[in-house]
């Protein structure tokens, strides 16, 4: 693929996947936040899912690393040559100009926090960065108008992170930003096979057995559904196989997913009381791969009484609403260029 004048690109870099969003052609990106590096000569090995498929399955030389953590940057090296490596994937190698950047972040991160992605996406090859939250952006990718003055609310549920925001006119309201998202529920389940099972697993299995028979919100009619769960004995340290159901792992992710309820809940309570009925009206959205958790949108509408349902693109909104944004920056003219957001 190639681009021979420089694009405007929006990049969900996030904790678990970075997707990267070109105008006109869509996600053109979606590859695993992880990098094989040797330990020997410090070159990189592999990148994303190359990499990913390396987790715990690489010599004494080879080490695999997720650069971010809890939605930001944890190994700025690291970062930026991946963030390079995304880019010339998606955009190609040769270039006359380099490209205009939108990258999103959690709303709650700090001003070094900031600086060190808009430095990794420069030191990556874009000739300007601009930085977006992630739930304006993840608005925006999921269709709704966020110009007009009415409440709209968003709960973006990433790898590393889980964002809620109150948008209107533009600009949040209201927002909070936890360092809990799809890798905490996984850490959750190692820790509860390890607890009750003395059964050592890794972080891929986990999240298989999360994708599989994993759940919020357990109904009285609830279908149990099982599964097999391969690991490391740690009484033995031999080879052992257990048999999980869907109760289990629901307990294993309830400490989490009652985390996510009560930031939501306090949301509501720190929200105007005109925005709150516009919501109400209107429905809450949810992006992001974590609201793919089997009823964790029940679960939340129960609690709140108010309808929450999943966006029809959820894990691509974050990246789609970023390019978007991007676009829309050039209509608000420079001033808009020195904020955070469009």
């Amino acid at each position: 693929m190639f681009f021979g004048f420089g694009q405007n690109i929006g990049i969900d870099l996030g904790t678990a996947t970075v997707l990267v969003y070109i105008k006109n052609k869509g996600i053109v990106l979606q590859e695993p936040s992880v990098v094989a590096i040797d330990k020997n000569t410090n070159e990189i090995v592999a990148i994303g899912k190359e990499a990913k498929r390396m987790l715990g399955r690489t010599p004494e030389n080879i080490f695999t690393v997720r650069p971010l953590r809890e939605g930001v940057i944890a190994d700025f090296d690291t970062t930026e040559r991946m963030l390079r490596h995304f880019l010339q994937k998606a955009c190609g190698k040769r270039r006359f100009f380099k490209h205009r950047v939108m990258v999103c972040i959690p709303s709650g991160v700090t001003g070094v926090e900031e600086r060190a992605v808009k430095d990794a996406a420069i030191q990556a090859g874009a000739r300007e960065a601009y930085l977006i939250e992630e739930p304006l952006a993840a608005a925006i990718g999921a269709g709704i108008d966020i110009s007009k003055p009415e409440g709209n609310m968003v709960v973006d549920i990433g790898g590393g992170t889980t964002d809620i925001a109150v948008l209107s006119m533009g600009g949040t309201v209201y927002s909070t930003s936890l360092r809990l998202g799809g890798d905490r529920f996984d850490e959750a389940i190692v820790r509860y096979m390890r607890r009750e099972h003395n059964l050592l697993i890794g972080e891929s299995t986990a999240e298989a057995l999360k994708i599989a028979i994993g759940m919020a919100y357990r109904p009285a009619d609830d279908e149990v559904t099982f599964a097999e769960v391969r690991g490391r004995d740690l009484v033995t340290g031999l080879p052992k196989i257990v048999e999980v159901d869907s109760r289990m792992i629901f307990e294993a992710l309830k400490d989490s997913v009652q985390a996510i309820v009560v930031a939501v809940k306090e949301v509501f309570e720190k929200t105007p009381p005109e925005l709150v009925a516009d919501i109400i009206d209107k429905s809450i959205i949810m992006t992001g791969g974590g609201s793919l958790l089997t009823g964790l949108d029940v679960r939340l509408t129960k609690e709140m009484n108010v309808a929450f349902f999943v966006a029809e693109d959820t894990i691509s909104c974050v990246a789609i609403g970023t390019g978007m944004a991007l676009g829309m920056m050039d209509s608000f003219g420079k001033e808009a260029k020195t904020r955070r957001v469009y």
